[in-house]
């Protein structure tokens, strides 16, 4: 368990050291929130759907964790370039726990910028529909963030080189947020985009939290748990798998 908690603490003190990067990290979410909800929000209304700020806001904060969480992948691949992992792997403790430990750290750091955007999105006009449901938000913001950063550990374990991993994050990362419904509401879709969206993990968390947050939901909050539990335990034990064939 201490390992675990020494690469939790090293993945959290890595993002606050750098105060540059919190603030750059911020720069896509508050695009999308800032001229996305107030430019589109007159055609959301004369849809029917209300205000689209209240709307885009929970997606605008699924982006950031996603994105947070599955780039922290990419400092696997860092600390394998620069030879920090390889002092980690001969540690006496198990490669499950180096994992788990890079996983939370991984998490803890997507969860902290969810939550600085859901600051800047309250703070542009977001209203959550109740403050008490704000708890259960963060635990959709959680699931999340395991989920995609076991998916970043899993594929950069399986890489040998920052540009590669770069390369599969623009192919996956893109697909996976567009197709979210992040920006758009998933019901009254054609036949083909309402499959695709439904087998996109991160629809469930956005609708998770929208359904917390807001009035727009298209599942069952009990579907949405269940199935970003199932994925994150298949992302984990995948990870853990790829993670122990690294070569050192």
């Amino acid at each position: 368990m201490s390992a675990i908690y020494i690469l939790w603490l090293r993945e959290l003190k890595r993002y606050t050291r750098s105060r540059a990067q919190i603030l750059a990290s911020l720069g896509q979410p508050m695009l999308y929130l800032l001229v996305l909800g107030f430019g589109l929000s007159p055609v959301f209304k004369r849809a029917g759907y209300g205000d689209y700020l209240q709307f885009v806001a929970p997606g605008v904060i699924g982006m950031s964790v996603l994105f947070s969480s599955i780039f922290s992948g990419l400092g696997l691949l860092w600390d394998r370039q620069f030879g920090f992992l390889k002092e980690t792997l001969v540690a006496p403790v198990s490669r499950l726990q180096i994992m788990v430990g890079r996983t939370l750290g991984g998490a803890t750091v997507a969860v902290i910028q969810g939550l600085l955007v859901t600051t800047i999105s309250v703070i542009a006009g977001f209203r959550p529909t109740h403050f008490m449901a704000l708890p259960l938000a963060m635990g959709f913001m959680v699931a999340i963030a395991i989920v995609f950063a076991a998916l970043g550990v899993a594929i950069g374990s399986s890489l040998q080189d920052m540009q590669g991993f770069q390369l599969i994050m623009n192919f996956l990362v893109m697909p996976i947020y567009f197709l979210s419904g992040a920006m758009f509401p998933l019901v009254g879709l054609n036949r083909v985009l309402t499959i695709v969206t439904r087998l996109d993990p991160l629809s469930y968390g956005i609708d998770g939290m929208r359904s917390m947050l807001s009035a727009h939901s298209a599942f069952d909050p009990r579907l949405d748990i269940l199935v970003l539990a199932a994925v994150g335990s298949v992302f984990i034990v995948i990870g853990a798998y790829r993670f122990s064939k690294i070569e050192i």
